[in-house]
């Protein structure tokens, strides 16, 4: 008894103040949601600092809202709309170190200046925000606060077991691979990333925080007291060298509301051999990428085709694609419609990712930015799926490809291992644990390394 309110009995809060903040894109926003009403709903004092695009999403979860004042708000469309200046950087690497910079490093004094005055009327006791929120070692060092830091893509701490992180580098086991891994992080750390680690310790050694050379994935890794990962270890590549700071949470989803909306259902679902679900997410405005590829692949065929666009192009793609076996709509929720599903097309966004594994489909994936080459290389690896290894597939490769998995049974065989580790993992239950152990000081009564819960303390 004298461990379970760590697993979320009301009042386990006593009204500490819990201040949550994320970098202004959906995929950093969306995965925090639940934790945050947990820990509202077990008697934490929870505010959200935010850019002012998901005022209405916080406000709606009932919970206070401190806007972007002095930060600068990158979410108000492309990046090259943000940044007119990056169509001067020529080549990937260029792009991505101008990125990496005037995304995230550069917004990171920004966001510790803000929640500098939020702390005054304020003064909250630990902060929470994804791994890629810059300002959580500003405030763990100046403040000395806790922080906690939650993996929304996967690990990226270096480890001398593999290549670096970013690249999508599958993991070498041969005396020559792992040489191969070695010089592969130098490049990456002096080379490839050389701008972009610059710009991070020049900022870090303004406050006065000894990041010891380290690379900006590890310092934002290696600073925070936790880093809480979305996901278990199955989908992780293995690690001797695990930071002592990391914990596995099982996979994050949004929020979602206990109203009971009406379920969505089709006929159709019911009338052909096999379903096909394909979606880009909400970030990605250009379906000619996947679900373009994906709708030509299968039109008139015998296969179900479902297509949520997020809003893009909805209307002009129903008109271009009028085929019975074919069904396009801005949104489905994919609790709705992926029980009827036989596998699932993507471009990789983690927590859709995720969410497929979960509901026990196969995927095919088909994307490189924004972090989803080391996504994907994770599903191939995995045999979770066919990763197609790139951005615009041509409708040839998604159709080969979706063959494949029907094709082979171990794929959705891996898939259900995956999803049964899933389910031993309760992400709120655990992240309340951590919470209280950093506040309170209690030890969370579960296996420090994994995050595995115990089943029996899970299911009471």
């Amino acid at each position: 008894m004298e461990n379970k309110q760590l697993y979320g009995i009301p009042g386990q809060g006593n009204g500490k103040k819990i201040l949550f903040a994320n970098v202004p894109a959906d995929g950093h926003f969306n995965p925090l949601t639940g934790l945050a009403m947990h820990l509202k709903s077990i008697g934490y004092d929870v505010r959200w600092y935010s850019s002012n695009t998901y005022a209405p999403k916080i406000n709606k979860l009932g919970i206070p809202h401190y806007p972007f004042v002095r930060a600068f708000d990158i979410s108000g469309g492309p990046v090259d709309q943000i940044f007119p200046e990056r169509d001067r950087y020529k080549g990937q690497v260029a792009k991505l170190n101008f990125d990496m910079i005037n995304v995230f490093i550069l917004r990171s004094p920004e966001y510790y200046e803000d929640m500098l005055e939020i702390y005054k009327t304020f003064p909250f006791d630990m902060v929470i925000a994804d791994v890629c929120f810059g300002a959580l070692p500003l405030i763990k060092k100046q403040l000395n606060i806790p922080v906690i830091a939650i993996g929304i893509v996967p690990l990226t701490e270096t480890s001398r077991d593999l290549g670096p992180a970013g690249l999508g580098l599958l993991p070498e086991t041969s005396f020559f691979g792992r040489r191969k891994q070695d010089m592969m992080r130098f490049i990456a750390d002096n080379i490839i990333f050389r701008k972009s680690n610059a710009a991070f310790r020049k900022m870090f050694h303004y406050y006065d925080i000894d990041v010891a050379g380290s690379n900006v994935f590890d310092a934002l890794t290696r600073q925070s007291n936790l880093l809480l990962q979305s996901g278990t270890p199955g989908f992780e590549y293995k690690r001797s060298d695990l930071g002592s700071n990391i914990r596995f949470l099982g996979p994050l989803l949004p929020h979602q509301s206990s109203q009971q909306a009406p379920r969505w259902f089709d006929a159709r679902l019911e009338q052909y051999d096999r379903v096909i679900l394909v979606t880009q997410g909400t970030v990605e405005k250009d379906p000619e990428k996947i679900i373009v590829p994906t709708l030509e692949a299968f039109k008139n065929s015998k296969h179900l085709v479902i297509a949520t666009t997020g809003g893009s192009k909805t209307e002009e793609l129903r008109a271009r694609y009028n085929a019975p076996n074919i069904i396009i709509e801005d949104f489905i929720p994919f609790d709705d419609v992926m029980p009827y599903a036989d596998v699932y097309v993507t471009n990789g966004g983690y927590g859709g990712v995720l969410l497929g594994i979960q509901h026990l489909l196969p995927l095919v994936v088909g994307g490189v930015h924004e972090g989803k080459l080391e996504i994907n290389a994770r599903v191939g690896y995995f045999k979770l799926g066919v990763n197609m290894k790139t951005e615009k597939p041509t409708p040839d490769q998604v159709r080969e490809s979706v063959e494949a998995v029907f094709a082979d049974e171990q794929y959705r065989k891996n898939v259900q291992v995956l999803a049964k580790e899933f389910n031993r993992f309760d992400p709120h239950l655990l992240c309340a644990g951590y919470v209280a152990e950093l506040l309170q000081g209690t030890k969370a009564p579960f296996n420090s390394r994994s995050g595995l819960a115990k089943k029996s303390l899970v299911n009471q």
